[in-house]
């Protein structure tokens, strides 16, 4: 059912992207790849009072994340994750606002770190980002005077946050020739294989490559995070969350079935209830068992950030369970 927020303030924080945000943009020539020609969004110049965008709705993916993150410092961005082959009645009212407002379009089935990073748990589900945070705004479709009226708020707040400038399209955007526009540097290739093989469903694939990319540099915490994250979409991906949920609760002080709610919880976005979980079940498991959950508990640390509060806190309390 659709909801309008009371108020956006205090949604503020209330979804971590870090484990999304990719390497600083750099300069590419005349024709690059991933250039906004390609369809990517356009670093900004907060300085300016207009922003050159290569459109107001713009079609958004894992990779391009970064840049809309980037945007949203100076144009508030209205992200809309959506099912593949809709349309989207929510671009032509953005498009209406005049560049005050930017539409980043995401298929959810194709962009699935982008999903689980927004919790974003059925489609179509409406955020907003300012200033780099995102805000949760609907779920569905809200009728046209509703729908201005949440984004109306959207612009209040980001007036709020002086976040205020407007995004124009540049006569010519897009044109192949366009010289000297910031872009995302290109991923290694591994991890590249990796994207692709996500975007495709390969969950597999994309394992394999991850694990290649950290056996060539064990210190890659990129490739460990991904390889984190598509371990637990690919042990997903088969299963319905009724038949996890009764399973575990049948089996309490069963690991695996433990482990399989854990799951559900973090892909749902609910950390705190994931680590709960897995530390309260700690003490009473076998050895063997232990082993499982703490390995566990560590993708779960790589997907959370490990500069997160509440990886923090886990990370100590498992530490004297060991210990």
């Amino acid at each position: 059912m659709s909801q309008i927020p009371p108020s956006l303030a205090n949604l503020r924080g209330a979804v971590d992207l870090s484990s999304l945000v990719r390497p600083p943009t750099t300069q590419a020539g005349p024709g690059a790849p991933g250039s906004p020609a390609a369809g990517r969004p356009p670093a900004t110049d907060a300085s300016a009072g207009a922003v050159p965008v290569p459109a107001l709705v713009l079609e958004v993916t894992d990779q391009t994340l970064t840049a809309i993150l980037d945007l949203s410092n100076s144009v508030p961005v209205v992200v809309e994750f959506y099912a593949r082959q809709t349309t989207s009645a929510l671009a032509s009212v953005v498009e209406s606002y005049g560049g005050r407002l930017v539409l980043a379009r995401v298929d959810a089935a194709a962009n699935p770190q982008m999903q689980q990073a927004f919790q974003a748990q059925v489609v179509p589900t409406v955020f907003a980002v300012v200033a780099g945070r995102p805000l949760p705004l609907y779920e569905g479709d809200l009728p046209d005077p509703d729908l201005r009226d949440v984004l109306e708020q959207v612009l209040a707040f980001a007036a709020q946050n002086q976040v205020a400038q407007t995004a124009v399209v540049p006569e010519g955007a897009g044109d192949p020739g366009d010289p000297g526009e910031p872009v995302e540097e290109p991923l290694p290739p591994h991890h590249q294989e990796a994207f692709d093989a996500i975007e495709r469903g390969d969950y597999p694939a994309a394992i394999t490559a991850y694990r290649t990319a950290i056996a060539q540099d064990p210190r890659d915490r990129l490739a460990v995070a991904g390889l984190a994250q598509v371990s637990l979409l690919n042990r997903l991906a088969h299963v319905t969350a009724a038949d996890l949920r009764a399973a575990a609760a049948d089996a309490p002080g069963d690991a695996a079935a433990q482990l399989a709610v854990a799951d559900l919880d973090m892909s749902g976005g609910h950390i705190e209830d994931a680590f709960d979980r897995l530390l309260t079940l700690f003490p009473s498991l076998t050895p063997e068992d232990r082993n499982e959950v703490r390995t566990r508990l560590l993708d779960y640390f790589e997907i959370t950030g490990v500069e997160d509060a509440r990886v923090i806190a886990a990370r100590r309390r498992l530490t004297a369970l060991l210990y």
